[in-house]
């Protein structure tokens, strides 16, 4: 339950911590605002406080033209409430129910249909179907007012079938027409610009320092103040350059594909690649427990993502007992002669490698014992074959592959926010270093769900 009074005194200071915790309805004018909204605070008596964009709308408000709630960082008021309904939340967020059906998502998710939307009622107040579509129409609008994609791509990139569905959708959900928010007609590049905003403390100088460390060449390039990559999702090529802007509390981010029907999952990718919808605050208090009173975290410090899985564990097999240098290497030589080279007149660009290109070859380019070029395969192999390549569980079962390269998969590739790697030579070492400084009782158990960040701030302090 919020708290009115947190919640006024939040609202009034425009706090930008606060973006995306709660939203303000006013009832004189049925908009919804972000805290950090411009206009002239309303009065107490004709404000109400809700915990996410999706209870204001099933309240009967509209989103604010001023402050665009659609583009607050995330900031789900269920997290933590029920394992099952985050993931299914997740999941819906990448297109679920876009590419598949309710007992479907139900039956991935283990559970029965009915059970999924019983979940949904008690916790949002709504059907897991209309959660999907105001997703879709939140999306939607941040296109319309941040890109200069037509209409119709709006449409098709937000999951709509047809520009008369989205239409009516658009207007029933948001009280609103796409062509009232759009007021130049657009272009037919896919290429486009979005602002993503996240809640402050975040460590930008950490993240690139590490992400630049580790970029591959052709495949990935890092600035001073931007990342970016080429990428595959599903059967769509891309790329995208996501620029830091100090003091403004987002990443400008330009994407290029070669369609945007996929647009929703990927940028929903790109954020966690950045971990831009975690509660750094919430974090940093629980890890403080651990420690000393006197003893300062290095705030900020997120998880910098690996775009998929399968990129991941590959990534994760070839720096197994060498040098973060080394391991770069040996992944810049893999991408080289295997991976499918763009077409790009000013410099040479590379996509990832496919699981069938290193499964079908005998990776003779690799100075290395033929044991770690038949792991490379076999994982490659699962890939192809399995009908649950992502879930690290199964990855055991394959030769050459222990807990540390599963575990450095899920914390990279997945974005697990609890997984310690103990046996990592680094968390070891940081471990003995900050001896003194751990309470007497501590374990890494104590910070769960968030021991992926205690492994990045153990690091960060070497």
């Amino acid at each position: 339950m919020l708290n009115v009074k947190i919640c006024q005194k939040a609202r009034l200071s425009r706090d930008p911590r606060f973006d995306g915790k709660f939203f303000t309805a006013v009832k004189t004018t049925k908009i919804y605002c972000r805290t950090i909204c411009p206009v002239y605070p309303p009065k107490e008596e004709n404000v109400l406080y809700f915990s996410s964009a999706v209870e204001c709308a099933n309240a009967g408000f509209r989103p604010c033209l001023r402050c665009r709630p659609d583009s607050a960082p995330n900031s789900p008021a269920w997290k933590g409430v029920n394992a099952t309904l985050d993931r299914a939340i997740c999941l819906i967020d990448s297109g679920a129910l876009q590419q598949s059906s309710l007992p479907k998502l139900a039956e991935r998710l283990g559970i029965s249909d009915r059970y999924l939307r019983q979940l949904f009622d008690k916790h949002l107040g709504m059907s897991p179907k209309a959660y999907a579509l105001y997703q879709q129409c939140l999306f939607a609008k941040q296109l319309l007012h941040q890109t200069q994609l037509p209409i119709t791509q709006v449409a098709l990139a937000s999951g709509f079938s047809s520009i008369r569905r989205f239409n009516d959708c658009f207007q029933s959900q948001l009280q609103l027409t796409p062509s009232s928010l759009r007021k130049s007609g657009g272009n037919k590049q896919n290429t486009l610009q979005l602002k993503l905003y996240y809640r402050p403390p975040f460590n930008w100088p950490y993240m690139q320092n590490l992400l630049k460390a580790r970029a591959i060449k052709g495949l990935e390039w890092c600035e001073k103040n931007s990342y970016g990559r080429n990428f595959t999702w599903l059967d769509t090529q891309g790329s995208f350059t996501a620029t830091h802007v100090n003091g403004k509390n987002r990443f400008d981010v330009t994407i290029g594909l070669d369609d945007v029907k996929h647009l929703k999952g990927i940028v929903n990718n790109i954020k966690r690649v950045l971990d831009l919808n975690v509660d750094m605050q919430a974090v940093e208090h629980d890890l403080q427990q651990s420690f000393v009173t006197d003893f300062q975290l290095n705030t900020g410090i997120r998880l910098p993502g690996i775009w998929d899985m399968f990129e991941a564990g590959i990534r994760a097999i070839l720096g197994q007992q060498i040098s973060v240098n080394a391991a770069k290497n040996l992944v810049e030589t893999l991408v080289v002669n295997l991976g499918n080279k763009l077409d790009n007149n000013k410099v040479t660009r590379y996509l990832f490698p496919t699981p069938e290109a290193i499964a079908n070859n005998e990776l003779d380019f690799f100075k290395m014992p033929g044991s770690r070029k038949q792991t490379l395969r076999n994982l490659a192999q699962h890939f192809i074959t399995s009908d649950t390549p992502n879930d690290p569980s199964q990855w055991l079962k394959l030769k050459g592959i222990g807990p540390w390269t599963v575990e450095y998969a899920q914390l990279r590739g997945l974005s697990d926010p609890d997984i310690f790697l103990a046996g990592d030579l680094g968390v070891k070492k940081a471990m003995e270093q900050l001896k003194t400084q751990f309470k007497a009782d501590f374990s890494p158990e104590q910070v769960s769900p968030w021991r992926s960040y205690l492994t990045f701030q153990l690091w960060s302090q070497l």
